[in-house]
């Protein structure tokens, strides 16, 4: 058996490969930028050049970027020449580009904004076309990923501000392959219930090759056959896709979303208020009736046993008056502090609540760990705490 090496020395040996190959030595590449970034501190550009079927991490150097004649920018299509090496930190290769020109539109971003031209002709995005959202919801279809952050944001907002609301969880694909017929599809299913009131589709945020999906010409058209209001909510504030210009309302993060479908606890106050005061309105407009009907009799033929009796009606009349005043507005005022209770039985046990008393929920491969059994030493796993996570790796694991 060989002497071992070091896993240094042997990106090393691959990285001295890779550069003594003269075809890889002054190589011209031909793509579309993305995830481009300008490291201010120092200088270098860092990038990525795809096409349709493959992509290549880039960095330019600082003493190149200023022979660059254009400012560079995600969905350009360019012509990149440079060498190929390897990064020995990472163990990963890269293209150090020496020279970058402008050669066009890159193709992927040429047909999202052509397919959002040619929708947008034909009335898709028009703002006439745009419900209004239900202001008091009892069932709310989400549509995202069931692993991800964004299921968990939404649904825990739902929870919070409105727990009557029945919640759909309908889990789908959001990216790669097959993702935009995974949630065509769903949204078939979701367009047959009874009962819905608004549909949240989206999902947290990624790169524009993650939020791909989003931009797809069939998923843009089910969405806008929508018979219920359709929330869009993808990636994050700075991301936008052609179906947040389709939906009736767009979200600039999956919280937000939750926030536009339950409206807030004024709204909700106000309500109540209006439907007390429609009541009494109505119950006042009753007696006046009765009351108008006895005044108009004739008197004048009535004995006075039956005035008597008249005025005892009338005051009966009012004591049933007062006495169903009093009975809505114990309704109402139970129904209220009843709300209230609940919103804070629910703020008491949020897990949030528990994280914020220096507890913490482990997680791995988007399950909970309840148990050292559930983890090996070597595992990755998350913590999350009440203002952030840790990634962490598992040295040993001991039961109590």
């Amino acid at each position: 058996m060989n002497n071992p090496i070091s896993v240094k020395q042997l990106n090393l040996y691959v990285k001295s490969l890779l550069e003594t190959d003269t075809r890889l030595n002054s190589i011209t590449v031909t793509g579309e930028l993305s995830n481009f970034k300008n490291h201010y501190a120092s200088g270098h550009w860092y990038f990525t050049l795809k096409d349709n079927d493959a992509s290549v991490r880039c960095v330019m150097f600082k003493g190149y970027t200023p022979k660059v004649t254009f400012s560079p920018e995600d969905g350009n299509k360019v012509v990149v020449k440079g060498y190929v090496s390897l990064y020995e930190r990472d163990g990963q290769y890269q293209f150090y580009a020496s020279e970058l020109s402008l050669f066009g539109q890159g193709d992927i971003s040429f047909q999202v904004k052509a397919l959002a031209e040619k929708l947008r002709k034909e009335g898709l995005f028009d703002p006439s076309s745009k419900r209004p959202v239900a202001k008091f919801p009892k069932r709310i279809a989400v549509i995202t990923s069931s692993a991800g952050a964004a299921v968990r944001d939404i649904c825990a907002t739902l929870e919070k501000r409105l727990p009557s609301c029945e919640v759909i969880l309908c889990p789908v694909t959001v990216q790669g392959e097959g993702a935009a017929e995974s949630m065509v599809k769903t949204l078939d299913r979701v367009y047959g219930l009874q009962g819905v009131d608004t549909v949240i589709i989206g999902r947290g945020g990624g790169s524009a090759e993650d939020l791909g999906a989003f931009n797809d010409e069939r998923l843009a058209r089910k969405i806008y056959e929508s018979p219920f209001p359709v929330i869009s909510a993808v990636g994050h504030e700075i991301d936008f896709s052609i179906c947040d210009y389709v939906a009736d309302k767009r979200a600039a993060t999956p919280t937000e979303a939750a926030v536009i479908a339950t409206g807030d606890k004024g709204e909700y106050k106000a309500y109540t208020e209006g439907i007390k005061s429609r009541l009494n309105n109505a119950l006042q407009a009753v007696l006046r009736g009765y009351e108008y009907r006895l005044l108009s009799a004739d008197v004048k033929k009535i004995s006075r046993n039956a005035v008597n009796l008249i005025d005892r009606k009338l005051q009966t009349i009012d004591y049933i008056h007062r006495d169903m005043l009093n009975s809505v507005s114990r309704i109402l005022n139970r129904g209220e502090r009843d709300f209230d209770n609940l919103l804070t039985k629910l703020d008491s046990l949020s897990p949030l609540k528990t994280l914020k008393r220096g507890y913490a929920v482990v997680s791995r491969q988007g399950g909970v760990v309840a148990s050292a059994d559930q983890v090996s030493p070597g595992d990755r796993i998350e913590v999350r705490l009440k203002d952030g996570k840790l990634n962490c790796e598992v040295k040993s694991n001991e039961r109590f």
